[in-house]
């Protein structure tokens, strides 16, 4: 893989592939409609979408479609691992939240790791919508994109699955716990 142009080898090209297509058939509840087909060939179609699904896999975020928008005849992959992914926890919220720390200062932020990685942040009727095909967060939480109002105030919103609810709440967003990362989405 190049930095540069974001393109995958060959052979973890075919790795990926092959990871999402052994999820995509084990966990048919999230997709009942769509055929693996399907979105195989949009994905050889747009090869540029490979690079950030492979970005959500080595971080732990177990992608999978969980979504398909017919207007706009795009899969919606999602972060289905069961906790937040375990290689983007411990992180602010965004830069302005990281840079405001004095001390203790996380490596990085959701919203420019996501930036990065080429997906977006989920919304929080995203991450509800989510959390109605199966429980996620059941021991950590996930950073959710944060009305600017709410933003401009000091805070960002998390949401996590706790009590047989699913609930989004504040912090302040240059807060950082163990436990706490972010899901994102990539449309395909």
């Amino acid at each position: 893989m190049t930095k540069q142009n974001k393109e995958l080898a060959a052979e973890r090209r075919e790795e990926l592939l092959g990871a999402l297509k052994v999820r995509f058939e084990k966990n048919m509840h999230r997709h009942k409609s769509l055929e693996w087909a399907d979105v195989q060939a949009k994905l050889e179609a747009n090869p540029e979408k490979l690079w950030p699904l492979n970005e959500m896999e080595i971080t732990g975020g177990e992608p999978d479609v969980a979504g398909y928008d017919e207007t706009k005849n795009e899969y919606i992959f999602y972060d289905c691992s069961a906790e937040s992914p375990k290689g983007r926890r411990s992180v602010c919220y965004d830069r302005e939240g990281l840079e405001s720390r004095k001390n203790h200062k996380p490596e990085n932020n959701a919203i420019d790791m996501a930036a990065a990685m080429g997906i977006e942040l989920l919304t929080e009727g995203q991450y509800r919508a989510l959390q109605q095909l199966e429980h996620f967060d059941r021991k950590t939480s996930s950073w959710v994109q944060t009305p600017a109002d709410i933003r401009e105030l000091g805070g960002a919103l998390f949401g996590d699955f706790r009590f047989g609810r699913v609930f989004v709440y504040h912090n302040g967003a240059s807060s950082y716990y163990a436990a706490r990362g972010f899901r994102g989405l990539l449309r395909v």
